[in-house]
């Protein structure tokens, strides 16, 4: 027997309390909410009860009796009046925003939207029920163990990213059980972790696993939205991949993973959702109150403003769609344990109203959160708005995907002119880019690869996209790939230019790895995972994008990964956590923090600088450090080989560690001592890394040889 009392305005959402459940959700412009509640498998509600009271905008009841697993939504009454921007239709079974638990699929139905589809007069408005169509939300049980105990506080130097998908990257695997293949519990499978572990990556970033739809142009193609890039509710994690443990899978996974000292960083879409622009589904807060949640245009509200190029945009100006976030970003940090979060077109959040600012409500709101402000906060810096890129524009505390070290690494290893100044800085850190805002190394996030756009693999292998798959006649996805083939687009079996592209890739990846910064690895490039070419495959579910874990075209490079990342661990020079300057340690020595250095031994000048078809350079870096090793990083882009004059300038003697020309990096058995003033030799297309001893094991004057 059901009872129903007022209840209370928050927290919003359904919270179960050991007797019964309050009901909360927000609306400023309704008139009346309607709760809905389902037994499993009906077809409609058996129960309707008006919430009874509400208060400051949030409708709200108590109803004894009810208990987890009990599925709802609501249908809310209000003014349908698209032209000041009101969109309300009781006849759609709208999803509750704070739902923790989604039961069912979208079913696609032109009874999904408010409006009448396909009619001249858009704003008709369309009376059909959609709950048949609808998932619904759950009821849960209370988080009685929350897992904020088991977020790590490794610092973002110590830090090494792999970015992943869920399914894709545990589909293949043939030691996780079949039945556990794609799911948040393969995660956690013993061979995951340990290959994880052996790469030496510290955090795996995953890409949306907040509740998603697949858009219904690819439903109708065939497709699906694989990567996850269409939200549907930011609280509910994607049913599609709970499997038979479900929530409780996950939540294990994540523990399993920290415990293993690897953090995961939830991919979060807080810039719209799946219900497109005006002429898309409605599906919750669309129906609930489209006024409030999304950025209207001001001189037509019929409209929203897209800044994202997907239809809308949320309103993070209103305060309970910034609760929404803030509250929705707290969850997975508590009751998941999830350790960061990278925010996907992130300049849509700090539009206030239409203007990007580092001091918007929403950056301020994160850094005073005493949940949110020691979580690690990564941004995409851009979105398609106005002013929408805004690289090293972010405030302290934040990093970012740096695509400019990306676009400088690629475009250096494959020849192009103009890219030595460009690639230094990346190398340095990006300090022209991150330094003005008062930030260290630890804000570029650098990476020549990633979900969106080529691998690794394929950044090697072709010059054009590959796309159509996708269904789009190859016009979707970008043509600025700064890609190479070396001599044939795609597969080949020519054994030179398959050596070319496996030293042009770990070339690529020791970049990254020697850079300053925070390196990013993406899901399977340490095993040559190709996308044939697919620079956009969001909508490939299948072989395209899950990794091949039987089949590998470069067996050495995952140990020339893991080499590397050792590497960094090992060498403190690597892993600064203050920009290099160039500027001399001490007035009276000539040792700088970095040393840049011509072919022939003498730091380069103005003139080495300004030429364009420069392609061979020296970095050392240590001089500062006097109880870590000293590096000198010799890089020769060029396809002959050249000498390689060691500076007297930055002393010696030097031992050669790492070299790309070998399949695993490492430089193994007996060592030469190189002394200052020695040639070495320096292969096409390679990069050799030296050390020499601490400077505190030289004493005074080391500097000068």
């Amino acid at each position: 027997m059901i009872g129903i009392d007022d209840g209370v305005p928050a927290p919003l959402g359904a919270h179960f309390d050991g007797r019964g459940v309050n009901f909360a959700v927000f609306s400023e412009h309704a008139t009346a909410v309607d709760l809905c509640l389902f037994e499993a498998g009906e077809r409609h509600e058996h129960q309707t009860i008006r919430l009874p009271c509400r208060t400051d905008d949030v409708w709200h009841c108590y109803l004894r009796g009810v208990f987890p697993g009990q599925l709802y939504g609501y249908r809310v009454h209000g003014p349908w009046d698209p032209a000041q921007g009101h969109r309300f239709n009781p006849a759609k079974l709208l999803l509750d925003p704070y739902a923790r638990e989604i039961r069912g699929r979208l079913r696609w139905h032109d009874a999904l939207y408010g409006h009448r589809r396909a009619l001249q007069r858009e704003d008709q408005i369309d009376r059909r029920d959609s709950a048949i169509h609808m998932p619904k939300a759950v009821v849960t049980a209370p988080d009685i163990a929350a897992q904020s105990h088991a977020v790590s506080r490794r610092p973002l130097a110590e830090t090494v990213i792999y970015e992943a998908h869920v399914k894709a990257l545990t589909q293949r695997h043939p030691a996780v059980p079949e039945a556990e293949r794609g799911t948040y519990a393969a995660l956690a499978h013993p061979a995951i972790i340990e290959h994880l572990l052996k790469l030496g990556v510290t955090a795996i970033e995953l890409l949306p696993i907040q509740s998603f739809v697949d858009d219904r142009f690819l439903v109708e193609k065939g497709l699906c939205n694989f990567w996850g890039y269409s939200p549907l509710n930011y609280f509910a994690p994607e049913p599609r991949y709970l499997g038979p443990t479900g929530i409780g899978g996950l939540k294990a996974a994540i523990r399993e993973l920290a415990a293993a000292e690897i953090e995961v960083y939830l991919d979060v879409v807080y810039n719209h959702t799946a219900e497109a622009d005006r002429l898309g589904p409605t599906l919750s807060f669309r129906g609930i109150d489209n006024a409030s949640y999304y950025k209207l245009d001001p001189a037509d509200r019929r409209r929203d403003l897209d800044c994202t190029g997907c239809g809308n945009t949320l309103d993070l100006d209103h305060p309970r769609v910034m609760q929404l976030v803030l509250d929705s970003l707290r969850h997975w940090v508590t009751a998941y344990g999830v350790a960061g979060f990278r925010f996907d077109l992130a300049t849509c959040l700090g539009r206030t109203p239409h203007d990007f600012s580092r001091k918007a409500a929403f950056f301020q709101a994160v850094a005073q959160d005493p949940v949110l402000a020691s979580i690690k906060m990564i941004a995409e810096p851009w979105d398609i708005g106005a002013g929408g890129y805004q690289l090293g524009g972010y405030p302290k505390g934040w990093s970012e995907w740096n695509d400019q070290f990306r676009d400088s690494v690629r475009g250096f290893w494959r020849g192009d002119p103009g890219m030595l100044a460009k690639v230094t800085q990346g190398l340095s850190g990006s300090r022209e880019i991150f330094g003005p805002s008062g930030r260290a190394p630890q804000a570029s996030i650098n990476y020549v690869a990633s979900h969106d756009g080529y691998t690794l693999a394929d950044v090697v292998a072709y010059e054009d996209k590959h796309n159509l798959a996708n269904g789009e006649d190859n016009r979707d996805g970008h043509g600025h790939n700064l890609s190479r083939n070396y001599g044939v687009e795609g597969e080949t079996e020519d054994p030179a230019i398959l050596a070319l592209r496996h030293r042009q890739k770990r070339n690529l990846l020791a970049t990254i790895l020697l850079a300053q910064g925070v390196p990013m690895l993406l899901m399977g490039d340490e095993r040559s995972r190709s996308q044939k070419g697919n620079n956009n495959a969001y909508a490939q579910d299948n072989e395209t994008n899950w990794v091949d874990w039987e089949n590998d075209p470069d067996p050495g490079l995952a140990s020339f990964v893991a080499n590397l990342t050792r590497l960094r661990r090992e060498q403190p020079a690597l892993r600064r956590r203050a920009f290099l300057t160039g500027n001399p340690i001490d007035p009276d020595e000539a040792l700088r923090d970095v040393h840049w250095l011509s072919p022939n031994g003498e730091e380069m000048d103005a003139r080495d600088w300004g030429d364009d078809n420069r392609q061979t350079f020296g970095m050392q870096i240590g001089n500062d450090l006097p109880e870590a090793d000293r590096l000198l990083v010799l890089v020769n882009a060029a396809e002959a080989a050249c000498d390689f004059t060691l500076a007297l300038v930055v002393g010696g003697p030097w031992v050669a560690i790492f070299d790309t020309t070998r399949p695993i990096g490492q430089v193994q058995g007996a060592q030469a001592l190189f002394l200052p003033g020695t040639r070495i030799r320096l292969d096409g297309r390679s990069l050799l890394v030296l050390r020499a001893r601490p400077a505190a094991a030289y004493g005074a004057g080391f500097a000068r040889g």
